[in-house]
């Protein structure tokens, strides 16, 4: 069993920026998973509105970048360049943090699917696909759920985006966990940031470009923009001289702003790009976001506008329940949706009624959820009542 130990160089470092964002993004996901239209056009001014909420794979960035900054934090602190515990240890806090309310969301897809297929079995009522359109779909197969299951599902054309569509990123994200320690971290000990970086970019582009486009939807890049985060953490913390030369004199906050414009540049359909090239410079903007606020945090300089944003109590409010927001909203507005179809109201008012609604009843919903379901499983949840228990 592989033993990977570790010595913070301090205390531990509590970042809250880092909910903040997780919970802002979950919030936007929310709004981009909103589908307003009901097969008319829609006004004008809905129209602008819609328009901005196209930009959802950036939040998906995010938090991708955010995972390898997150796991790569207690490394790049580490004396050695390892961190605490063993290989095994390291994927049950892993599991015990993910794989839980991820089931328990996925077994509430499965009953939906199931109370829907028995009422159309034995009764006069039909799911509406027009009422019901959205980012949940009861109507499933048994390849579906069982690639649901393996967390696989994004491997596949035909599985990646059935039952509960935004949940096609989870599996990504768990693969990348036995890849961080695995073949991540040993190429960073061995050839240093930048190949490992390069290598990662590698491999995820390899299905794109040589094997004509295989795994594709499963964004294979993601993993270069896993690294991304890492390399953030590295550049953050390490004593390396030119990383920390890198880390003193790089204007990272205006970089920051740089790489999101060409970002948005980039994401221009017209110009006929790969979308691994904008999602890159997202992750790169992210990732310059990082080492900026962070280092703004440690310095002890004034907090900019965004810093203050992201570390708005209700941002971090909201980056508490931001995992269970982000498995639960699909179904709640597919929902919202089927009730508003009905009513006898006009195109303006069931847009507003369903961002309104729909996204009041995913937060409400997915409080609700984090309470039973998530919080726990979180460790800080799991070690008070540990010694709650003792002192009883």
């Amino acid at each position: 069993m592989t033993k990977i130990t570790s010595t913070f160089t301090d205390k531990r470092l509590h970042l809250p920026y880092l909910d903040g964002l997780r919970g802002l993004a979950s919030l936007y996901v929310v709004l981009v998973h909103v589908e307003p239209g009901i097969g008319e056009q829609l006004p004008m001014h809905w129209l602008f509105f819609v328009r901005a909420m196209k930009y959802g794979a950036f939040s998906v960035v995010s938090f991708i970048v955010l995972s390898g900054y997150v796991l790569m934090l207690p490394v790049a602190r580490s004396e050695n360049g390892h961190f605490s515990g063993s290989l095994i240890n390291y994927i049950k806090r892993r599991s015990r943090r993910i794989l839980p309310p991820y089931y328990i969301a996925l077994f509430i897809c499965l009953l939906i699917g199931a109370v829907v297929f028995i009422c159309e079995k034995f009764t006069s009522f039909r799911w509406n696909e027009v009422a019901g359109f959205g980012s949940f779909s009861p109507k499933f197969s048994l390849i579906d759920v069982l690639s649901h299951l393996l967390l696989v599902h994004n491997l596949s054309e035909s599985t990646y985006i059935t039952i509960n569509s935004p949940m096609w990123s989870i599996p990504t994200e768990w693969q990348m966990y036995f890849l961080f320690p695995l073949l991540l971290l040993p190429i960073w000990r061995r050839f240093g940031l930048l190949m490992v970086v390069i290598i990662a970019f590698v491999i995820g582009l390899i299905p794109i470009y040589l094997l004509n486009g295989f795994l594709e939807q499963a964004n294979p890049w993601l993993l270069g923009i896993f690294c991304l985060g890492m390399a953030a953490a590295d550049i953050g913390f390490s004593q390396k001289p030119k990383l920390v030369a890198m880390r003193n004199f790089l204007p990272w906050g205006r970089l920051a702003i740089i790489f999101t414009c060409i970002a948005f540049l980039t994401e221009w359909r017209r110009l006929g790009l790969h979308i691994w090239i904008n999602q890159s410079f997202a992750g790169l903007a992210f990732a310059c976001l990082f080492i900026s606020l962070t280092k703004s945090i440690i310095e002890g300089k004034q907090p900019s506008l965004v810093l203050r944003i992201l570390q708005h109590p209700w941002a971090i409010a909201l980056g508490t329940f931001s995992y269970s927001l982000y498995l639960t909203h699909g179904p709640v507005l597919v929902f919202v949706r089927y009730f508003l179809f009905y009513l006898p109201i006009s195109l303006d008012m069931f847009a507003a009624a369903s961002y309104l609604l729909g996204t009041a009843m995913s937060l409400i919903i997915a409080y609700c959820f984090y309470l039973f379901f998530e919080r726990p499983f979180m460790s800080g949840f799991l070690k008070k009542r540990k010694v709650k228990d003792a002192v009883i």
